[in-house]
Protein backbone atom coordinates (compact mmCIF):
# COMPACT_ATOMS: atom_id res chain seq x y z
CA UNK A 1 0.00 0.00 0.00
CA UNK A 2 2.87 2.43 0.74
CA UNK A 3 4.33 2.06 -2.76
CA UNK A 4 0.94 2.85 -4.30
CA UNK A 5 0.68 6.02 -2.19
CA UNK A 6 4.22 6.98 -3.16
CA UNK A 7 3.49 6.52 -6.86
CA UNK A 8 0.23 8.47 -6.58
CA UNK A 9 1.91 11.37 -4.75
CA UNK A 10 4.78 11.36 -7.26
CA UNK A 11 2.33 11.60 -10.16
CA UNK A 12 0.47 14.48 -8.49
CA UNK A 13 3.68 16.39 -7.75
CA UNK A 14 4.95 15.85 -11.30
CA UNK A 15 1.69 17.14 -12.74
CA UNK A 16 1.75 20.23 -10.52
CA UNK A 17 5.37 20.91 -11.48
CA UNK A 18 4.60 20.48 -15.18
CA UNK A 19 1.63 22.85 -15.06
CA UNK A 20 3.63 25.40 -13.07
CA UNK A 21 6.47 25.35 -15.58
CA UNK A 22 4.09 25.62 -18.53
CA UNK A 23 2.42 28.69 -17.06
CA UNK A 24 5.76 30.38 -16.47
CA UNK A 25 6.86 29.71 -20.04
CA UNK A 26 3.63 31.13 -21.47
CA UNK A 27 4.17 34.50 -19.78
CA UNK A 28 6.79 35.31 -22.39
CA UNK A 29 5.30 33.52 -25.37
CA UNK A 30 3.15 34.49 -28.32
CA UNK A 31 1.47 32.59 -31.11
CA UNK A 32 2.37 32.94 -34.76
CA UNK A 33 -0.89 34.85 -35.28
CA UNK A 34 0.12 37.30 -32.55
CA UNK A 35 3.53 37.66 -34.19
CA UNK A 36 1.93 38.53 -37.52
CA UNK A 37 -0.25 41.11 -35.80
CA UNK A 38 2.77 42.63 -34.09
CA UNK A 39 4.69 42.68 -37.37
CA UNK A 40 1.83 44.60 -38.97
CA UNK A 41 1.32 47.06 -36.13
CA UNK A 42 4.72 47.61 -34.50
CA UNK A 43 7.37 49.12 -36.74
CA UNK A 44 9.82 48.97 -33.82
CA UNK A 45 9.49 45.19 -33.41
CA UNK A 46 12.79 43.33 -33.55
CA UNK A 47 12.65 39.78 -34.86
CA UNK A 48 15.54 37.63 -33.65
CA UNK A 49 16.10 34.24 -35.27
CA UNK A 50 18.33 32.01 -33.12
CA UNK A 51 18.79 29.22 -35.66
CA UNK A 52 22.13 28.48 -37.30
CA UNK A 53 22.79 30.55 -40.44
CA UNK A 54 22.47 27.57 -42.80
CA UNK A 55 18.94 26.97 -41.46
CA UNK A 56 17.85 30.39 -42.69
CA UNK A 57 18.66 29.25 -46.23
CA UNK A 58 16.64 26.03 -45.92
CA UNK A 59 14.13 26.04 -48.78
CA UNK A 60 11.33 24.46 -46.72
CA UNK A 61 11.32 27.01 -43.89
CA UNK A 62 13.58 29.84 -44.99
CA UNK A 63 13.47 32.98 -42.88
CA UNK A 64 11.36 36.06 -42.35
CA UNK A 65 12.71 39.12 -44.13
CA UNK A 66 14.51 41.56 -41.85
CA UNK A 67 15.39 39.12 -39.05
CA UNK A 68 18.50 39.48 -36.98
CA UNK A 69 20.35 36.18 -36.75
CA UNK A 70 22.31 35.24 -33.65
CA UNK A 71 22.51 31.46 -33.19
CA UNK A 72 21.52 30.29 -29.71
CA UNK A 73 25.00 28.92 -28.84
CA UNK A 74 26.45 32.40 -29.48
CA UNK A 75 23.69 34.48 -27.92
CA UNK A 76 25.03 34.90 -24.39
CA UNK A 77 28.42 36.17 -25.54
CA UNK A 78 26.79 38.42 -28.17
CA UNK A 79 24.12 40.04 -25.95
CA UNK A 80 25.81 43.42 -26.22
CA UNK A 81 24.88 43.46 -29.93
CA UNK A 82 21.25 43.72 -28.81
CA UNK A 83 21.73 46.54 -26.28
CA UNK A 84 20.33 49.09 -28.74
CA UNK A 85 17.04 47.14 -28.68
CA UNK A 86 16.52 47.09 -24.89
CA UNK A 87 13.64 49.56 -25.22
CA UNK A 88 11.96 47.58 -28.03
CA UNK A 89 9.91 44.41 -28.21
CA UNK A 90 11.92 41.41 -29.39
CA UNK A 91 10.15 38.38 -30.85
CA UNK A 92 12.45 35.35 -30.79
CA UNK A 93 11.98 32.56 -33.31
CA UNK A 94 13.70 29.32 -34.25
CA UNK A 95 12.62 26.16 -36.06
CA UNK A 96 10.07 24.83 -33.56
CA UNK A 97 10.12 27.11 -30.50
CA UNK A 98 12.48 25.18 -28.23
CA UNK A 99 15.69 27.13 -28.86
CA UNK A 100 13.81 30.42 -29.01
CA UNK A 101 12.28 29.60 -25.62
CA UNK A 102 15.76 29.19 -24.14
CA UNK A 103 16.89 32.40 -25.84
CA UNK A 104 13.83 34.29 -24.58
CA UNK A 105 14.57 33.25 -21.00
CA UNK A 106 18.16 34.48 -21.37
CA UNK A 107 17.05 37.79 -22.84
CA UNK A 108 14.40 38.42 -20.20
CA UNK A 109 16.91 37.65 -17.42
CA UNK A 110 19.17 40.28 -18.97
CA UNK A 111 16.56 43.04 -19.06
CA UNK A 112 15.15 42.66 -22.57
CA UNK A 113 11.44 42.68 -23.42
CA UNK A 114 11.44 39.39 -25.32
CA UNK A 115 8.79 36.85 -26.26
CA UNK A 116 9.09 33.36 -27.69
CA UNK A 117 7.19 32.58 -30.89
CA UNK A 118 5.46 29.28 -30.15
CA UNK A 119 5.85 26.70 -32.89
CA UNK A 120 8.63 28.67 -34.57
CA UNK A 121 9.13 28.71 -38.32
CA UNK A 122 7.38 25.35 -38.67
CA UNK A 123 4.16 26.91 -37.40
CA UNK A 124 4.80 30.18 -39.23
CA UNK A 125 5.05 28.41 -42.58
CA UNK A 126 2.19 26.01 -41.82
CA UNK A 127 -0.18 28.94 -41.26
CA UNK A 128 1.21 31.23 -43.93
CA UNK A 129 -1.72 30.93 -46.34
CA UNK A 130 -4.39 30.49 -43.69
CA UNK A 131 -7.73 31.88 -44.78
CA UNK A 132 -9.69 33.87 -42.25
Amino acid sequence: MNSINFIFISIILSAVNFVGCAQTADENAITVDQLREMMGNDSNLVLLDVRNPYELEDKSLGHIDGVLNIPLPELEKRLSELDEFKDKDIAVICRSGRRSGIATDLLVKNGFNAVNVLGGMVQYRATENKTE
